[in-house]
């Protein structure tokens, strides 16, 4: 039997563990000893990504000289590698994580699965909240947000993070985007309760059913499309 080889952990001030693990030539993140993700289960990330960057691929209405993405939370690199295949060049991504060990792990130990994700010039990692990464100028706008940070709204990493599902942030997002620009956020669970939310905040939704592998046979995960009305 192969080992299971803990490669690198880290305790944040609140007490939070998250550790990188290796397998059978996989690598797995957990959090506080249970497992957040893995580079065996990446397809619902794959399609935050697809769905997220749908209008920047086929150019409709016109896609922009260089496209804007913002991507909340960086985690194994699943969703950064997707989107920088979709929106092609030239193009700017940036990623907001807190953690910066995670940032870290994927300039070394995660190299080997994405590849060098971190060293690619459109790629900007900002060891930052994503509230903090907000356009203040309109020419900074984003043509596509895409947040994947907690399983759902009810099932947080830090209680802080309750701030990202409010009507304030909502509204936040909202005047973030480029006209014809779309918000996207990825859950692991469907919540009918949050697509409410996000009609009040003044979008259409599209919710998309999908699954941690392509040949999962389970729709657990979701995938909630915003665009603003």
């Amino acid at each position: 039997m192969k080992p299971y080889v803990q490669l690198a952990e880290v305790r944040l001030d609140d007490g939070t563990l998250y550790s990188l693990h290796r397998h059978d030539g996989r690598f797995y993140l957990k959090y506080n000893g249970l497992e957040l993700m893995s580079t065996s289960l990446t397809y619902s990330e794959q399609q935050l990504a697809d769905l997220g960057c749908q209008a920047i691929a086929e150019g409709a209405p016109k896609r922009p000289a260089c496209p804007r993405v913002l991507i909340g939370g960086l985690g194994m690199g699943f969703t950064l590698k997707r989107v920088l295949e979709v929106v092609g060049r030239p193009a700017h991504v940036d990623v907001a994580e807190l953690v910066p060990e995670i940032i870290e792990w994927n300039r070394t130990f995660l190299a080997e699965h994405n590849g060098p994700l971190m060293d690619d010039p459109r790629t900007h990692v900002h060891l930052a909240d994503l509230y903090d990464c907000l356009p203040k100028r309109p020419e900074d706008r984003y043509d596509a947000i895409l947040i994947d940070i907690d399983d759902t709204p009810e099932m947080l990493i830090t209680e802080d993070n309750s701030k990202l599902y409010t009507q304030s942030f909502l509204a936040k997002l909202k005047g973030s985007l480029n006209p014809g620009g779309c918000l996207a956020y990825w859950l692991g669970a469907p919540m009918p309760k949050f697509v409410k939310s996000l009609m009040k905040a003044g979008f259409h939704v599209e919710e998309t059913k999908t699954k941690p592998h392509e040949r999962s046979k389970q729709f657990r995960h979701r995938i909630y499309v915003a665009r603003p009305k």
